[in-house]
């Protein structure tokens, strides 16, 4: 049985529509990310599926139940995308009393050894960094062993060494059995950690699957390579066989379609090589989930 099944859902705030007819499946030992653009109704999808907020329409189930069943607070791991706590509590002492709310907790020394807070475990809430208060959100989330769990944005503002060690923890708790339902905007995350994703943005689902199968459709016939920007997209247009078509964006990213053949590589990277610049990062037929993200949502910036 799937973890969590939401189908339809919409949620609106006047003539806003923050989710539009959204759904999405998450099953057992698999990471399903919501990934989308800031304002694209992420968090208020994941408010749904906790019971946090209600949906206008649809339906939303978690391990057979609704999200806001008593039944689930012992079951189901939520880290918000704002951390909270109380300012005055100690790291340690905050992360011990939400253990005891549950009957076999993770030991909380051994999960603030972990995600790298055993340094700051005396060091009252409010005079923790960002990161340090973002990794205790999510220490008090899985704390109670949860079979399900909501990630909103759980990477966010991290260095790298504190990014690393949460994904870690991720792939283990996905190893372990739990259905891990995460929001991200964060194409690197999602690549490395969901084995479902879908791309959503003004609260609908634009499109939906691994991340291997959304970067191989529309890839066929393709050559990207990095080199200087701004060089003459005709001249190279000319130097190439074939009825090849070249276009530049963002800058410095060069895409190149038609018949991809061993004559038509040789000619970018020559041609390249006479302007005095090197074709780096040459890739046939394939895509990045940044390169779907773009196509799909757009390229304007957002308010």
């Amino acid at each position: 049985m799937s973890a969590v099944v939401a189908h339809g859902l919409v949620k609106r705030y006047g003539a806003l529509a923050a989710v539009d007819e959204l759904s999405l499946v998450a099953d057992p030992g698999a990471v399903c990310a919501i990934l989308g653009p800031n304002g694209a109704g992420k968090t208020t999808t994941v408010a749904l599926c906790t019971g946090f907020r209600r949906p206008d329409a649809g339906e939303v189930k978690v391990l057979g139940r609704a999200p806001d069943d008593r039944s689930l607070r012992a079951l189901v791991g939520v880290m918000p995308q704002q951390p909270g706590s109380y300012p005055g509590a100690r790291c340690a002492e905050m992360l011990r009393l939400v253990a005891a709310y549950y009957a076999h907790p993770v030991p909380p020394a051994a999960l603030l050894s972990e995600l790298g807070l055993d340094a700051c475990a005396a060091t009252p809430y409010r005079r923790l960094s960002g990161g340090q208060q973002q990794r205790l959100s999510l220490a008090m989330a899985i704390v109670g062993r949860p079979r399900v769990l909501f990630l909103d944005e759980p990477a966010a503002g991290l260095d790298v060494q504190a990014r690393h060690a949460v994904w870690d923890l991720v792939r283990r708790l996905r190893s372990d059995g739990v259905a891990i339902v995460l929001t991200t905007h964060d194409m690197d995350e999602a690549t490395q950690l969901a084995d479902q994703v879908i791309v959503v943005d003004h609260g609908r689902v634009l499109a939906a699957g691994s991340v291997p199968a959304l970067t191989r459709r529309g890839a066929e016939g393709t050559l990207r390579f990095r080199t200087t920007p701004g060089l003459d997209l005709n001249q190279l247009r000319l130097a190439l066989p074939g009825e090849a078509r070249v276009q530049e964006a963002p800058a410095g990213c060069y895409l190149v379609s038609g018949d991809i053949s061993p004559q038509l590589l040789a000619a970018v990277t020559a041609w390249t090589a006479s302007t005095g610049a090197m074709a780096q990062e040459l890739r046939i037929e394939q895509r990045s989930l940044e390169d779907v993200f773009l196509e799909l949502t757009g390229r304007g910036l957002r308010s």
